[in-house]
């Protein structure tokens, strides 16, 4: 059997508890952009946006207007300092009004200035209209975890003051360097990109913060949520049911019975899962081995790691390595 579902880890300085369990999640995000783009669109102008296999996808405007109109027919309009999130990079089509003709994105010329960054010249020769577009990756479980519950679309007002007026001068700044781009200035745009995704996740977790049951009712939990910080702080320490009770300060049985009841899950069971999709994310990036693998997530043979990683995925580690 491993070590990973039998060892208690002692409580005390080793056991990072304090701090912010949903904050650390976000901590967590490892965005990885796949690519970058600041499109000068103007009118009249219409793109279609094809699916993007499950990626982020930002849109945030620095000038001009654009109407985004979702698969299920919904519209959105966008304004300067206004952006929308696609949390899965579902197909959206882009416009500057109704009944344009759409041009699917792909076929659209653009500059290539460095292997993730481009911009783009596009429209009749109207209204200009300027935003920046990132298509992001996460590389984490816990990131994961976390997108998978986010809606489809979220959108976030820059002038609303419970956006925080930093979000306002980000995007002023993203205007700027787009009208007038400096050195390092591709660097520059796609790092606030990857801010302002996070700024949008946490704009969206305030307004679900009612939630009582759920993954992110367990990390907002007192108790709970500190017992899963420690967890998903060290994933590969032999936690065990009373170990991470002792984390949250609680009995055994009463921690295990709260842990169920928020997430439907039994605790060694999130664990192994948690493990697992870790291990898939190592496996996949093919910079270690298997049996290397098998011991970060704490198991004392490749055999054992092997046996788990098969009954929790439904594959091999190996198959999963040549993917």
């Amino acid at each position: 059997m491993s070590k990973a579902s039998e060892i208690a880890p002692p409580a005390g300085p080793g056991t990072h508890t304090d701090g912010d369990p949903l904050g650390e999640v976000l901590h967590l995000l490892q965005l990885t952009g796949t690519f970058y783009c600041v499109p000068e669109l103007s009118a009249p102008w219409g793109i279609r946006v094809p699916d993007l296999n499950g990626q982020l996808v930002l849109i945030a405007m620095t000038e001009g207007n654009c109407r985004v109109e979702f698969e299920n027919g919904d519209e959105l309009t966008l304004s300067a300092g206004q952006l929308v999130l696609l949390p899965r990079g579902h197909a959206v089509d882009l416009s500057d009004a109704p009944g344009n003709t759409l041009t699917p994105l792909f076929d659209i010329p653009a500059t290539r200035h460095n292997a993730r960054f481009e911009t783009m010249v596009h429209g009749g020769g109207g209204a200009l209209t300027r935003m920046t577009c990132g298509v992001l990756n996460v590389d984490h479980a816990a990131a994961d975890r976390l997108v998978s519950l986010l809606p489809n679309a979220i959108f976030l007002d820059s002038f609303d003051p419970a956006a925080g007026a930093w979000v306002q001068s980000t995007l002023k700044f993203l205007a700027e360097e787009a009208r007038d781009p400096k050195p390092g200035g591709e660097t520059i745009l796609t790092r606030l990109t990857d801010i302002l995704v996070v700024q949008a996740i946490r704009a969206w977790l305030e307004t679900a913060s009612d939630q009582e049951t759920g993954w992110l009712a367990a990390l907002r939990d007192p108790k709970v949520g500190r017992a899963l910080q420690a967890f998903h702080q060290s994933p590969q320490v032999g936690w065990s049911v009373g170990g991470l009770a002792n984390a949250a300060g609680m009995s055994r049985s009463a921690f295990a019975a709260r842990f169920k009841a928020l997430t439907g899950e039994q605790v060694m069971q999130y664990a192994t899962r948690w493990r697992m999709q870790l291990a898939g994310a190592e496996l996949r990036q093919g910079r270690r081995s298997i049996a290397e693998i098998a011991a970060q997530a704490g198991y004392e043979s490749e055999a054992a790691f092997s046996r788990v990683f098969k009954k929790t995925t439904g594959r091999t580690p190996g198959s999963l390595r040549r993917a």
